[in-house]
C-alpha cells in the first residue's frame, strides 16, 4: 500500500465515482480502477460495493476514509512544511463554512489573509449544518471549518474557538407589514409566511422557538440552498429570519433589514483538525485565530 493509493481512493469517495474521480485526477479511467483494486488485493477486502455502474463503501472502506485522509494530511504538512523552509511563497488552506459565515466573516478573513500572502490559493468547501462542518474537519476533507450556533456550544472532536456573534435579522419587502426602522416583536409575526432553512441551522431553530412560543407561522418554503432566500423575499414569498452577515447584500437588492425583539444571536466559530497543520492552514490562523495553533 502507498500513499498514491489512498489519494486515489480517496479522490473516488469524494468525487462519487471512477470518472469523475479519474478527470479530477487526470487520469485515464482505467488505470484509477486498477489502482484501487490493488489496494483492495493489498488489504485483502473489497473497499466498495459495485452496484450497477456506481461505488458504494463497503464497511471496510467506511474504515479507510479516516485513516488514508490523516496519512495524506500528514504528506501533505510535511512537504508544504519543508517547501516554507525559505519562506511561504506556495500551498493551499482548504476551509469548510456554512453559507451565512462564508458570506460573513469568512470573505472578510481571506481578504486580510490573501493581502498578506497573495500566492496561498484558498479553497471553501459546502457545510450546511454545525455537525457537518465538524465532521469534513475532523475527518480530513478540510483542514479549517466555520460554522454557526446558536447557543455557542457544539459536541465536536476537533478544536473550536468562537470568533465572532451575529444578531439575526427579519428580511422583509419594503411593501411588507413592518415599517423601515422599527424593530419587530416576535408576536408581530403572528400570521406571517417564512422562508426558512434546513433543519439543524441556527435560522431554522430560531423560527421553532418562536413557533413553539405560541406565535402562528407559516413556513412556506424550506430551502437548502440559502442564497436563494433574499429572491424569495424579494418575490412576495414570505419573510425571513436571517443572520446579519445577510444585511448589506439584503438592503442593495431593496429589501428591509428589522431588528427582532427580543434580540437572539448565532455565534460563529473557527474549527481546526488535531494533528499537524499545513503552513498555510497554520498562516490562516494566525490571521483569523491564533489562539488555535
Amino acid at each position: 500500500m502507498n500513499v498514491r493509493q489512498l489519494e486515489y481512493f480517496l479522490a473516488v469517495v469524494d468525487h462519487g465515482g471512477v470518472n469523475r474521480a479519474a478527470d479530477a485526477l487526470h487520469l485515464a479511467q482505467p488505470s484509477l480502477s486498477q489502482a484501487i483494486r490493488a489496494l483492495e488485493r493489498h488489504l485483502g477486502c473489497d473497499l466498495f460495493h459495485r452496484v450497477g455502474r456506481g461505488l458504494v463503501l463497503t464497511d471496510a472502506g467506511r474504515a479507510l476514509v479516516e485513516p488514508a485522509r490523516d496519512v495524506v494530511r500528514g504528506l501533505e504538512a510535511a512537504r508544504a512544511g519543508v517547501e516554507s523552509v525559505g519562506g511561504l511563497q506556495a500551498g493551499r488552506v482548504e476551509i469548510a463554512a456554512m453559507p451565512s459565515q462564508a458570506v460573513e466573516p469568512l470573505s472578510s478573513l481571506i481578504a486580510d489573509f490573501t493581502r498578506e500572502h497573495p500566492r496561498i490559493s484558498v479553497l471553501i468547501r459546502a457545510a450546511f449544518t454545525p455537525q457537518e462542518t465538524i465532521e469534513l474537519v475532523r475527518s480530513g476533507s478540510a483542514e479549517l471549518g466555520l460554522l454557526g450556533t446558536p447557543d455557542g456550544s457544539i459536541a465536536a472532536d476537533v478544536r473550536l474557538r468562537t470568533i465572532a456573534r451575529q444578531r439575526f435579522v427579519l428580511i422583509a419587502p419594503k411593501d411588507g407589514p413592518f415599517t423601515e426602522g422599527l424593530p419587530v416583536r416576535r408576536e408581530q409575526l403572528e400570521g406571517q409566511r417564512l422562508v426558512v432553512g434546513q433543519r439543524g441551522t441556527g435560522m431554522r431553530r430560531l423560527v421553532e422557538d418562536i413557533q413553539a412560543a405560541g406565535v402562528g407561522l407559516t413556513g412556506v418554503v424550506e430551502s437548502e440552498h440559502r442564497e436563494v432566500i433574499l429572491p424569495l423575499v424579494l418575490s412576495g414569498v414570505g419573510l425571513a429570519v436571517l443572520a446579519e452577515s445577510w444585511a448589506a447584500l439584503a438592503r442593495q437588492a431593496g429589501l428591509l433589514v428589522l431588528d427582532l425583539e427580543p434580540p437572539a444571536y448565532l455565534y460563529v466559530a473557527l474549527a481546526r483538525r488535531k494533528g499537524r497543520l499545513t503552513p498555510a492552514a497554520a498562516a490562516f490562523l494566525e490571521t483569523a485565530a491564533p489562539e488555535l495553533l
